[in-house]
């Protein structure tokens, strides 16, 4: 009869598959996986903040709190570097995405425990315009192999691909993803 792992370890296990299934059931829900990137287990955290709002997955973020670039933080170990890609997938509108994915900012060789303004700003940041219904904002994270030199910029915002960039790049699986929704905010008048 085989040996059972102790205790400790199926508890450990346990404990490990909620944070993974907890961190990554909402991009489930949301189709982030599936339309952006395949299925990946977590194992960086990456925090996010328009101001003082904390991004969580499926949040609401107006356009005018998001005009400049989110206030990222990195876990992980400064010997490594990071490349992160902010995309819309619903481009137009998420009815008829026929320009999925709008690609929104690029910086690569970001040291691991820092921030992307450490790194190289590749395609300077865009915020959310949605002309149409709404839409997701997709910050995808991925772990480098070693430096990146020489990463062209997309020659057009529209019709971008995470994962095949990710193949050029060999970037393999995302470590982090979060996601926020926004819509267009209504115009107002002023009465005469």
């Amino acid at each position: 009869m085989p040996s059972l792992p102790p205790c400790n370890s199926i508890f450990l296990l346990t404990i490990s598959f909620l944070i993974m299934a907890t961190s990554v059931d909402p991009l489930i829900i949301g189709r982030v996986i599936g339309d952006v990137v395949d299925m990946f287990v977590p194992s960086v955290n990456m925090s996010v903040y328009f101001g003082t709002k904390h991004v969580t997955n499926g949040c609401h973020i107006k356009p005018s709190m998001a005009v400049d670039p989110p206030r990222i933080t990195l876990t992980g170990n400064i010997d490594n570097l990071y490349t992160l890609v902010m995309t819309d997938p619903d481009a137009p509108s998420p009815s008829e995405p026929i320009h999925r994915e709008l690609i929104h900012w690029i910086v690569t060789n970001i040291p691991g425990g820092t921030n992307p303004n450490q790194g190289n700003e590749i395609l300077p940041y865009g915020g959310p315009r949605p002309p149409l219904g709404i839409h997701r904002y997709i910050l995808v994270l991925f772990e480098q192999k070693g430096p990146l030199d020489l990463v062209e910029q997309p020659p057009s915002r529209a019709s971008f691909n995470t994962r095949y960039f990710a193949r050029q790049l060999n970037l393999g699986l995302p470590v982090a993803t979060v996601y926020f929704n926004s819509q267009k905010e209504p115009a107002y008048r002023r009465r005469t």
